[in-house]
Parts: C-alpha cells; sequence; structure tokens
C-alpha cells in the first residue's frame, strides 16, 4: 500500500513531536516545518494529501498559508486540519472554512478525536485518489475510443440497438453516430447474414460470454458492403463490440486459396505428366535394355558385342536423365522417402566401383577404392540412395578428369559401440570448379560453366539430387576444389552399426539364372517388345507363357486356364493393371483368387506401387528391371528357390 503523504505546520517544535508521535503508522508518510514558506515548497515537491495547519504562527498565519495553497492549482487539492488553541468562536471557524480548510483540531488535542479524524481523512484521500486514477483511465479511454480506427459500441441485450458508438463508423461504413444511435446492429448486416447474426448474439447472451469472435458482412451507407470482423463481450444485459474492416485479409486470404488450388493444380498436372512421362519413357528403355541383355546370350561376333554395349551404354545414360528429372520431382514435393535396412557396405562399394571402372578404363584414368579397416562392414543404411549419392559423385568426377586419378576413400571420423560417423571422399585430378562457380553446382538444372553441357553433357540434376540426398539422410555433403588441380566431395553421416548376419550382400549382374519346374505364368503387357522380351526371358527359364495384351484378355485367359504366377503391366487398354487385380480378387473363386500377381510398373512414384498392392497384387517390380530381380520375385512368390 502506498502510503499517504501529510503535512505539519507548526511554529513550536514540541507541537510538531507531540503530532508525529501520535501519528506515526506505517500506511503515512510525515513531512513536518515551523516554516510556512517551507511549508509552501514542501506541498509543491510533494503529493500532499492531507496539512495539519497550525493557525497562529509569526511570519505567516495558518489562513494566510491555506489561501497560498489553494490559489495553486498544484496544491489546492490538499486537505486542510486547522489546529489552534483559539477560541471556538464560529467567527474563526467560518473564517478557516473560508480559506478552504476542511476541519478543525482543537488544543489541547485529545488523541482519541485526532487519530479518528486523521484515519477519516486518510480513507477519503485513499477514495479520491482512486477517483482522480479512475477518471484518468476514463479520459485516456475515451481518447483512444474516440480516436480509434475500429468501430465500439454497446448494444442493449433486450433488443440488439446500439446505445454508444464512437466515430469510426462514419468512415468504416459512411454512417454518422447520431444515424446510427437507436438502431438495431443485426440491421448493419447484409440480408443474408440477419438470421444469423441475431442467433449468434443469442448465444453469446445465454452463455453469459465474456469474450467472443466473429465475421460478418456488413453493409455501407453507399450501398457496398465490407467483412467485419466482430470482437464482443457480454455484461450486465449489455453487449460490448469491438469491430474492424477485416476486408483486406479476407481478399488475400481469398487469393491465397486462389493461389493454393492453382498450385495444387499445377501440381497435380505435373504429377501427372512425370507419371505419363516416366511409363512412355521407361516402357521402350525396358525393352532395348532387355532385348540387349537377349541378344548378348545368341552368338555375336566381336563388332556386334561392341555395338551392343554401345546400345545399352546409351540406353542407361537416358534411363539415367529420367530417373534424375522424377527423382528430383519427388524430392521437391516431399514425397521421396529414405528407408534403412542392414547391408553390407563393402558389398555397396564393390558394386558401384564394378559399374564405372569400365568408364575409368575407357578414358584411361586410375580409378582406386580405398576402405580402411576401421570401417565396419555391415551397417543400416538404404543402400539405394547411398549408391545413387556414390554414383552420380564418382561419374562426375570420372567425366572431368581427362589424366591422372579418380579415387573413392571411405573412412570412419568417430565411432561408438553402435554407431559410427564415416567418411566418403571423392577426389580427382579433373578440371576442377572455380570459386565464384561453387555455389551454382547444386543447383537444380544448373553447371559450373555455360558451356560443360555442350561439352562434356548433362542435365546439371546429378550435384543437386545428391545434395538433397545428403540432407534426407542427415548427412553433409561438402566441397572443395582448385581449378585446374582437381575437386574433392565429401559426403558425412552417422550410420547404425548392423548385425552382419542380416546385412545384404549386393550381388553383381550377370550370374546364371536356373530355370523353374512346371510353372505357367500369364504375361499382361500391351507393348509389343516388352511381350517378346518378358517371353524369351521365361522361356529361358523353362517357364510355359502366355500373353494378353489388355485387362479384358487377362481375365478372358485367366477364366479359360490355370496359372501359377501373373505379370500384370499397369496401363494397359480396356482394363489397366489395378482394376483387373481387383476383378480378379473378387470374381474368382479359390484357389484363382490368390493367384500371386507382380504389377511390371513404368512409374517410378511410391503412390502408384502403392496402389498396386491395395489393388491385391502382390509385388511390383519397376520396369526397367535385371533379368535376376524378375527371378528372385518369381521364385519368392511360388516356392521356388534360386
Amino acid at each position: 500500500m502506498i502510503p499517504v503523504n501529510i503535512l505539519i505546520v507548526d511554529d513550536r517544535e514540541e507541537n510538531i513531536i507531540a503530532l508525529e508521535a501520535l501519528l506515526n503508522r506505517d500506511d503515512i508518510r510525515l513531512f513536518s516545518t515551523t516554516s510556512p514558506n517551507e511549508a509552501l515548497k514542501i506541498a509543491w515537491d510533494n503529493h500532499i494529501s492531507i496539512a495539519l495547519v497550525d493557525v497562529q504562527m509569526p511570519e505567516m498565519d495558518g489562513f494566510e498559508l491555506v489561501e497560498m495553497l489553494k490559489s495553486n492549482p498544484r496544491t489546492k487539492d490538499i486537505m486542510v486540519i486547522f489546529v489552534t488553541a483559539i477560541s471556538k468562536e464560529s467567527k474563526y471557524a467560518v473564517k478557516g472554512f473560508g480559506a478552504g480548510a476542511i476541519d478543525y483540531l482543537y488544543k489541547p488535542l485529545d488523541p482519541y478525536i485526532t487519530s479518528a479524524k486523521v484515519d477519516s481523512f486518510i480513507q477519503l484521500a485513499r477514495q479520491r485518489d482512486e477517483i482522480v486514477q479512475k477518471n484518468e483511465e476514463l479520459r485516456n479511454y475515451a481518447i483512444v475510443i474516440k480516436n480509434s480506427a475500429d468501430i465500439i459500441c454497446s448494444v442493449d441485450a433486450n433488443n440488439f440497438r446500439i446505445k454508444t458508438i464512437n466515430p469510426a463508423v462514419e468512415k468504416l461504413l459512411g454512417y454518422t453516430q447520431t444515424e446510427i444511435l437507436g438502431t438495431s446492429i443485426v440491421n448493419l448486416a447484409i440480408e443474408t447474414d440477419r438470421d444469423t447474426m441475431r442467433k449468434k448474439l443469442g448465444e453469446i447472451i445465454k452463455d453469459n460470454l465474456n469474450f467472443s469472435t466473429f465475421e460478418f458482412q456488413l453493409h455501407t451507407f453507399d450501398k457496398h458492403s465490407i467483412w467485419a470482423e466482430f470482437r464482443a463481450s457480454y455484461r450486465n444485459k449489455v453487449i460490448f463490440f469491438n469491430i474492424s474492416d477485416s476486408s483486406p485479409q479476407k481478399s488475400y486470404l481469398q487469393q491465397l486459396i486462389k493461389s493454393k488450388e492453382a498450385a495444387e493444380y499445377g501440381k497435380k498436372v505435373k504429377e501427372t505428366f512425370l507419371a505419363n512421362m516416366s511409363h512412355e519413357l521407361r516402357t521402350p528403355v525396358n525393352g532395348i535394355i532387355g532385348l540387349t541383355n537377349l541378344l548378348r546370350r545368341t552368338p555375336v561376333t566381336e563388332q556386334q558385342d561392341n555395338l551392343l554395349n554401345m546400345m545399352e551404354s546409351s540406353s542407361r545414360s537416358l534411363l539415367g536423365v529420367i530417373n534424375d528429372v522424377l527423382d528430383i520431382s519427388k524430392i521437391e514435393a516431399g514425397k521421396f522417402s529414405i528407408i534403412r535396412a542392414p547391408n553390407n557396405l563393402r558389398s555397396i562399394l564393390d558394386s558401384v566401383y564394378g559399374l564405372l571402372k569400365y568408364s575409368a578404363d575407357e578414358k584411361n584414368i586410375e580409378f582406386l577404392l580405398e576402405v580402411n579397416d576401421d570401417v565396419p562392414d555391415s551397417l543400416l543404411v538404404d543402400s539405394l540412395r547411398l549408391n545413387q549419392i556414390l554414383m552420380n559423385l564418382l561419374s562426375n568426377a570420372i567425366k572431368f578428369t581427362h589424366r591422372g586419378y579418380v579415387k573413392l576413400k571411405v573412412s570412419v571420423l568417430q565411432k561408438s559401440s553402435d554407431r559410427a560417423k564415416i567418411k566418403f571422399c571423392v577426389e580427382d585430378t579433373g578440371i576442377g570448379i572455380a570459386d565464384n562457380k561453387m555455389s551454382r553446382i547444386f543447383e537444380s538444372f544448373e553447371q559450373a560453366e555455360d558451356e560443360t553441357a555442350s561439352l562434356y553433357g548433362g542435365t546439371g540434376l546429378g550435384l543437386a539430387i545428391v545434395k538433397k540426398l545428403a540432407e534426407l539422410k542427415g548427412g553433409e555433403l561438402t566441397v572443395s576444389s582448385e581449378l585446374g588441380k582437381g575437386s574433392v566431395f565429401n559426403f558425412i553421416n552417422w550410420f547404425t552399426i548392423a548385425d552382419e548376419q542380416t546385412a545384404t550382400k549386393h550381388q553383381q549382374p550377370g550370374k546364371r539364372l536356373r530355370p523353374f519346374v512346371n510353372i505357367s505364368v500369364l504375361v499382361a503387357e500391351d507393348n509389343m517388345i516388352n511381350q517378346f522380351m518378358l517371353v524369351k526371358m521365361l522361356n529361358d527359364w523353362k517357364v510355359n507363357v502366355e500373353v494378353a495384351d489388355n485387362g479384358g484378355a487377362v481375365i478372358e485367359k485367366f477364366r479359360e486356364g490355370d496359372f501359377d504366377l501373373i505379370l500384370m503391366d499397369t496401363h494397359m487398354p480396356v482394363l489397366n493393371g489395378y482394376q483387373t487385380a481387383k476383378a480378379i480378387r473378387m470374381d474368382f473363386e479359390e484357389p484363382k483368387r490368390s493367384v500371386p500377381i507382380i504389377s511390371l510398373s513404368a512409374s517410378a512414384y511410391d503412390h502408384e506401387h502403392q496402389e498396386a498392392l491395395s489393388a491385391g497384387m502382390n509385388d511390383v517390380l519397376s520396369k526397367p528391371f535385371e533379368p535376376q530381380e524378375l527371378h528372385a520375385k518369381i521364385s519368392a512368390l511360388t516356392g521356388n528357390q534360386i
């Protein structure tokens, strides 16, 4: 509690001491003086609430002192109590009250009466200060309300008529305060909103809500309408409103919604285009790669073998471009996932090294692989994406190196009982990268120099994908380079060490695949080249094959004959692969209903793979695929083992 300031003015020191002893308490701060002039200064410098003033003083009597205090705006509100020993005649009392006093204390002072009177005036002073403070607050609120850009009004809860309203109504709605006062606030709403608004106000009253927000459209004086946000509070049968113009926010929100819808439509169109492009491009590439593999099994001359190598190399280059475009699109769309599983790291490294060794040998550069002894053999890793990172970094290094070497070095930076921080370092002695071009190499469709694409080829997506993959895996990709001397790319990441017994070893393609025994397969494929390739591949494995080129034909052949497996292309006429699979699962009896189905999809999107599984297919094999991949899936689904 803030102490009340009391001033004691008496020309005799012993009187002051007596009063101070009598009034000494924690909620009072006492000021005292024997000089009227000093009393004026004290009152000026301090917020004095009560003054106990002696009437008879030599320099200036009490009446004169009080008249001076009352004449000054700063001290005029001091409550003065005269302390006097002169007669109690009424003429003196009249003179004192005329000077501005509010009471008298007569000497000798009665302690009880003095304390009681001072105490009552202290309470009065506190109440007066509180009133002054409240009035000040009300004045400030009035200024705020008057100058507010929002409409602030009070409404009678019985009839919703406006009791008070600030000038902002003229700026926002065009009505004067006089025109609005006494009218129903519901009538300000547009016709279609009035019933809803009336119901909303009824809910506020019924639930006695201290705070509620809602939006309605209000009509203006010039017959336009605006969106208004209402903030309402109900108290003592009055609803208080703060109403602001929310039309700009509403317009912005509507633009955002339209932009979002346009973006979603564009995204859907892009995904549809990429899905179609994936199918239309990967399907013929699958045929080319498959036919190349079949041709290698026939007697060919050395020249023909070289031609087959070039054809396969060209096909895989085209497939790499397609995959890069699809991968960057999936990453940007947030549909790219990292799937970690136990894998043999050295097997992955050997596979990458084996695939790129031929390219390095062709350029007559040295290709080195160094794996430190402390690198764990088995890790929890997404082998496909790690392979993609290393293939991109190493193929780039080989592409831009004309002499010297390209080296992949794998080392451990930190290691605990179950985790290891591993660095994959790709070092080359190639053309290098200028410092001012370093930031461009990780941007999509960008290369360090404008002429790089014409000299070396490429889409400019490889390093962009590598950087995004590294970030998705929670790792770090750094580069250092010197123009004309070479570059060093480091991919650093933490990996969980896996059990060696569960780790997958990656086998090199080319392994001879054993034939199957008494297996009948129905191939559902509308592309003639892929039909031929699949039939030839399956015949080589001693599989009995029948072919259907659309979903309707698949149903007919399946109804007429028995098959151990169906290879189902997802994009076919009449009925697509999904529809055909659903028909088999729903329209046939056992055991036909449960025949294994492998989806042969040229799509790279996970949602299409999931759609195939949801349609009742057992597994998905993406085109193009290696023969051993198809052989392994057939073996797993038919009970045969490789």
